[in-house]
């Protein structure tokens, strides 16, 4: 079984969105600012010249795995994935994250079908990040009018290039209303937070080669502003070279790479009490639009007194993956929640309100809520 160091499996994002909508500057920028994470891609172009592959590339080396001339969700069936995944999920690779960058005519629904139905037991589904483009979004919506369903199947929706969008507070509130509770980012260049897609692993954790990250450190981003422009991103490469933003760029990140984090709320929640499933799942369930990532782990006490539970939330997008407790750990409930626009004294009384009262023994439907977000369930991406 192939797995993560912590005995963790490798989350497989599908990142999905129509031509021009900004999914490789989006990709570039994940790599650029991984957080020290090792990210592997696997890249879909339409069309015999592999532009965006070769634009990832040069960034990745061997950890792409390029699928040219035709969409992805026709071209293979979840066996033939799972044999790229095998290359990019191999121990020596070191991977952390793997993300599908898909064509722009993809079916979003078939890729996530896909990678559900994947039988490599060292992958697992991280969700589907829809991009779409704020400038032309209403040409887009009258040419494919199936991006409705594919915002309603979306866990996070990049509402991108809203620089350049006269009414871009009109677009997001269009977008917000067509999906199922989905998170909504409004982003520049394709810059969102890593940290809302996968858990980026500090520094101090690698081992072997630099990352993007040390590299960008002693520069200052010079580079990185080069890279923005060349982006060859399905017709996109043109309008990337008109924007002039490089000031921009040094003030956003000058001398410090999380600067990103400046544009959004968080909440830190720690408890040395177990948490009540029943509470926590309520909780959950009706989490703020706004909050767009939560991660960490939880305990249950005496619910599942040899594990504790991993929890990965990405807009509406929830999973648990229960794992034993390390030898001689704390057993605390540690958790991270990052949004904007969060009333965070609200949400911190909210989780305080989840622990449990102490009850020493655990009735056998308490987890159920809990379990119905453990990999291995039958999953239906258009449910």
């Amino acid at each position: 079984m192939v797995v993560r160091s912590g005995g963790r499996q490798i989350p497989v994002v599908v990142l999905a969105g129509f031509l021009g909508s900004g999914k490789t500057t989006l990709l570039n920028h994940l790599l650029h600012r991984s957080g020290g994470s090792r990210i592997g891609a696997v890249v879909n172009d339409f069309g015999a010249i592999e532009i965006d592959a070769m634009a990832v590339a040069g960034a990745l080396g061997d950890s792409t795995v390029s699928l040219g001339n035709g969409c992805l969700c026709c071209a293979v069936d979840s066996s033939e994935l799972d044999v790229y995944l095998e290359r990019l999920a191999r121990p020596e690779a070191r991977i952390d994250v793997v993300v599908i960058e898909a064509s722009g005519l993809a079916e979003p629904q078939e890729l996530v079908r896909m990678v559900l139905a994947s039988e490599h037991p060292g992958i697992v589904y991280g969700g589907l990040v829809e991009v779409v483009d704020a400038a032309e979004f209403d040409d887009t919506r009258a040419r494919h009018p199936e991006i409705d369903r594919h915002l309603a199947l979306a866990d996070l929706v990049v509402v991108n290039k809203v620089d350049r969008a006269p009414d871009a507070g009109r677009v997001l509130g269009l977008v917000r209303s067509l999906v199922d509770r989905a998170a909504v980012v409004p982003a520049t260049h394709g810059r969102v937070d890593p940290e809302f897609l996968f858990d980026c692993r500090p520094a101090e954790e690698r081992v072997g080669q630099l990352s993007f990250d040390d590299l960008h450190r002693d520069d200052h981003d010079d580079h990185d502003d080069h890279d923005e422009h060349d982006d060859h991103d399905e017709h996109d490469d043109h309008d990337e070279h008109d924007d002039h933003d490089e000031h921009d760029e040094h003030d956003e990140h000058a001398g410090h790479i999380g600067h990103l984090h400046s544009g959004y709320d968080s909440v830190s929640f720690a408890s040395g009490r177990p948490l009540d499933p029943r509470r926590l799942i309520r909780f959950l369930d009706s989490r703020p639009e706004g909050l767009y990532r939560i991660k960490g782990y939880v305990d249950f006490g005496p619910y599942d007194a040899g594990n504790r539970y991993a929890v990965h939330a990405v807009g509406r997008f929830l999973r648990f993956y229960p794992e034993p407790w390390p030898a001689g750990a704390e057993r605390l409930t540690q958790l991270v929640l990052i949004g904007t626009g969060l009333d965070t004294a609200a949400l911190g009384a909210e989780l305080e309100a989840c622990v449990s009262d102490g009850a020493p023994h655990a009735d056998e439907q308490g987890m159920w809520g809990v379990l119905r977000y453990v990999q291995g369930a039958a999953e239906d991406p258009a449910a």
